[in-house]
């Protein structure tokens, strides 16, 4: 996340919810085709897809098939193509039609959440759909575009847009990394068909290779500008709309941020007056976090604060901690509920002194590997598309306007203004293909549309769904209370069910529909700094668990790579795979002091059992096996301080 007065792009991260689900197997067994409205009958969809070349996707249940298409949908001289990745999962049951998902970005990677979403669903919707997932062009297994390198050193740029000198700062990094990124891509050729106006046309030919007359189409965060800008150009080929988390695009770009800014900064104080009324929240933010997160805001303002961090080798490294870093970390942590309250452990921690959860929290908002600091490679991300489709579907003008029109929101928004400034970039982008402007509002004659949004949605604020809706012929509004940002597939039932009736029955909701939610999950009190604050081992060892558990490089894991981890007190913690979940290992690692494990531990996905196998030293000496099953009980037994334990909660 960018540092002061910037901002990273603003995306859809459903897949941050850490998810540990193993995903059913399809149920064997082909649907009978069907007849297209007007033509013959359609081929099955596994023989249309082994017609297509089509193979396992990698680690996946969907089967993948690349589809070439033409570069430039626009040129009828044809000439250049390119290919455009497609995964489905053939409907296990009576198959009533395709079901097509657009994920967030622009330059989020559809197939690297494919299995995750489709784990969310209710099992009625692969069992009467085709569910299908894309890599947008450019992303991943559609070109795999990517500028790492200077969307890292862009990221971490300091600038204050509210002297002069800051802007100038921002200015001269903004075209730099716009320079540097498009050059890291290597593909410039690219640039002028990046746009959504070009990749909604693949989607058109896929359609019509999928032999669909009309199809079911869900977008969320950007994937509700393009189902939108795909509606406007198709509206006979669907026979539903879903728009989750919606963008508004009958607004301008500057009009666009200047709304989200002010949602953002909404959100933070939406988060920490819930801190202020959570008993637990409360005590360790010292009453009242609005007041403790400007004192720190304000330390910060005057310089930024040196503090040791904790290597895997037992050593630390001093580094510093700014304002820039508060207000990134604060911005990336806001999009859902679980999020936010980890971002509220960081700041309380800091509140006493202890800068290294919210450093945690910094680095995995930056993309960077909290040992060396480099950039992490996220093959399922590409800050190059994002901006590829952002500087081609919003004109911005030259750099000076955009700036100018930031100065009332840098006066009004004292928090997170910068986030405004998110599509600088795009004012020196070098190729934008075209001028867009705005188009008319979505009306969606004859077809059914849910549009869905939170009230704490800080990316894609409850205006741009109220507008939306208000001009559809046909649209339903779902609001949940609180929520994150894109509300389906998180697990409220309230919504989940509504769309799953909506889709697989037909089953149209009141016109506008509310739900409860929540700000902030329950908030988990931080470990106590001194381990005899204690009351027992199993009060002890339940600590380390949440602790481990909320690490953002533990809770955001991708279950795949080794992580080796410095304790906060000393020691490492080292989290890899083991086929059917995870094993971690402590060496003399403390989360308080006094109280230093060295042993392995274990997570089991198919049971929901996590152990712990542990050896202590410290103020006293134990062994100690701790469990929480999957009911969330726990229980330790063993020995410690010369006496036997078997303690139960």
């Amino acid at each position: 996340m960018p540092k002061a007065g910037l901002t990273l792009p603003l995306f859809a991260v459903v897949s941050l919810l850490a998810c540990t689900t193993l995903f059913p197997e399809r149920t064997p067994g082909a649907p009978e085709p069907t007849a297209t409205e007007g033509g013959p009958a359609r081929q099955d969809t596994r023989d249309i897809l082994d017609g297509l070349g089509a193979y396992g996707c990698p680690e996946s249940d969907f089967t993948c098939v690349k589809v070439e298409v033409p570069l430039n949908h626009f040129d009828a001289s044809g000439g250049t193509t390119l290919e455009v990745l497609f995964a489905v999962l053939p409907a296990t049951g009576e198959r009533k039609g395709m079901f097509v998902t657009v994920v967030g970005g622009p330059g989020g990677s559809g197939l690297a959440v494919a299995d995750s979403y489709t784990g969310t669903f209710d099992a009625s919707i692969p069992e009467n759909f085709d569910i299908v997932f894309f890599d947008q062009r450019g992303v991943a297994g559609s070109g795999g575009l990517q500028c790492v390198e200077a969307a890292s050193t862009y990221y971490q740029t300091e600038a204050d847009t509210t002297t002069p000198e800051g802007e100038a700062d921002l200015l001269t990094a903004a075209q730099t990394f716009a320079d540097a990124c498009a050059s890291e891509m290597g593909s410039s050729g690219l640039l002028p068909y990046l746009g959504t106006e070009q990749a909604v046309e693949d989607l058109e030919v896929f359609r019509q290779i999928m032999q669909e007359e009309q199809f079911w189409l869900y977008g969320e965060s950007y994937g509700t500008q393009f189902v939108q800008t795909y509606a406007a150009a198709y509206p006979d080929r669907l026979a539903a709309l879903l728009l989750d988390g919606p963008v508004d695009l009958t607004r301008t770009g500057i009009e666009y941020y200047v709304e989200q800014a002010e949602a953002f900064d909404g959100v933070l104080g939406m988060t920490l007056d819930a801190c202020t009324l959570d008993v637990n929240c409360s005590a360790d933010l010292k009453g009242d976090a609005a007041a403790e997160y400007d004192r720190l805001a304000a330390l910060l303002a005057a310089a930024p604060i040196p503090f040791d961090f904790p290597l895997p080798d037992g050593t630390t490294e001093q580094r510093s901690f700014s304002l820039g870093d508060l207000q990134s970390a604060a911005v990336s942590y806001l999009y859902s509920e679980t999020a936010r309250m980890i971002y509220l452990r960081g700041l309380a921690a800091a509140s006493r002194g202890d800068w290294v959860p919210l450093a945690h929290v910094l680095y995995d908002a930056l993309s960077l590997d909290p040992v060396s600091l480099e950039a992490i490679v996220d093959p399922g991300w590409s800050d190059a598309v994002f901006y590829g489709v952002e500087c081609n579907d919003y004109d911005y003008g030259p750099a000076e306007e955009y700036l100018r029109a930031g100065d009332p929101v840098d006066v009004a928004l004292h928090r997170l203004g910068g986030v405004f400034y998110g599509d600088l970039p795009c004012a020196f982008w070098p190729e934008d293909g075209f001028d867009p402007g705005r188009p008319a509002p979505l009306v969606a004659e004859g077809i059914p549309t849910l549009v869905m949004v939170g009230t704490a949605d800080p990316a894609t604020p409850i205006g741009n769904a109220r507008r939306i809706v208000s001009h559809l012929a046909d649209g339903y509004l779902v609001v949940e209370e609180g929520g994150p940002h894109v509300i389906f597939g998180w697990g409220n039932a309230c919504v989940d069910d509504l769309v799953t009736d909506f889709l697989v029955d037909d089953q149209l909701p009141d016109r506008e529909t509310t739900c409860d939610g929540v700000v902030i999950a329950d908030y988990a009190s931080l470990a106590p700094l001194d381990s005899a604050d204690y009351a027992n081992p199993l009060e002890a060892l339940a600590s380390v668990d949440t602790e481990i558990f909320y690490t953002p490089e533990y809770y955001y894991w991708d279950l795949v790579t080794p992580t080796s981890l410095g304790c906060p007190r000393g020691g490492s913690l080292l989290v890899e795979s083991s086929g059917v979940g995870e094993d971690l290992r402590l060496t003399e690692c403390a989360f308080s002091e006094g109280f230093v494990m060295t042993g392995t531990g274990e997570y089991d996905y198919d049971s929901g059992v996590f152990r712990l196998d542990v050896s202590v030293t410290g103020y006293a000496v134990g062994e100690l096996v701790y469990e929480r099953e999957n009911d969330g009980s726990i229980h330790v037994r063993g020995t410690f301080g010369g006496e036997a334990v078997d303690l139960s909660d």
